[in-house]
């Protein structure tokens, strides 16, 4: 599974001068958790969050300012709140290392490029709503996918929380490795493996 089957696309950016209020409501508005920042070109040069938005954004209430130690700033613009340079890989990246990516560096979003243009974005939500893709999603995925290599009515397909079981009806090893590889290429699919079906017979 690679970047290009999980990511948003089109992506929503803003530019370094856009307002931080902008940002903050084209997050609110779609629901976003970051917003990649471009420039003329579209070539991604940062990103902003949901914490750079709301950093010293507030302004502490008067009748308690004794309380709090820092004050708010005045509203600026993406191109002061932004993270630069940014974490970003490519369409053809392994979904595995994008997922470790998100965890190792504690960052809930991944720009995807094309050279050094945005071709879409990876949140850890995205990756959510793949790992809870309905078990008849994925079985119908995968089936399609058998098909069109090795034919209509060749292959036995049981799924059971995301984890792919294929029984192929002819006995050829190569056939059922290429099987196993176009399974584990289907969103929501966490593993896969193969069988023959006159091996599975005689159990």
């Amino acid at each position: 599974m690679r970047a290009r089957d999980v990511m948003t696309s089109p992506v929503i950016a803003v530019q370094p001068w856009s307002s931080a209020k902008e940002a903050a409501e084209l997050l609110s508005t779609h629901g976003f958790t970051a917003l990649p920042v471009v420039d003329d070109d579209e070539r991604l040069i940062g990103i902003v969050t949901e914490a750079d938005l709301i950093r010293d954004q507030i302004p502490a209430d008067p009748r308690y300012t004794h309380l709090h130690k820092h004050a708010a700033t005045a509203a600026r613009t993406v191109g002061d709140l932004m993270t630069s340079p940014v974490t970003a890989m490519s369409t053809g990246t392994d979904v595995a290392d994008l997922c470790q990516t998100l965890v190792d560096d504690r960052i809930r979003a991944v720009p995807i490029v094309d050279g050094s243009t945005v071709v879409g974005i990876v949140t850890r939500g995205d990756i959510v709503r793949v790992l809870a893709r309905n078990d008849s999603e994925i079985a119908k995925d995968v089936k399609h996918r058998l098909e069109i290599y090795g034919g209509d009515g060749r292959w036995k397909i049981d799924v059971h929380d995301g984890s792919v079981h294929i029984v192929d009806q002819f006995d050829d090893d190569s056939d059922r490795h290429v099987a196993q590889l176009l399974a584990l290429a289907v969103p929501g699919v966490v593993a896969a493996d193969t069988a023959y079906a006159g091996e599975e017979q005689t159990r």
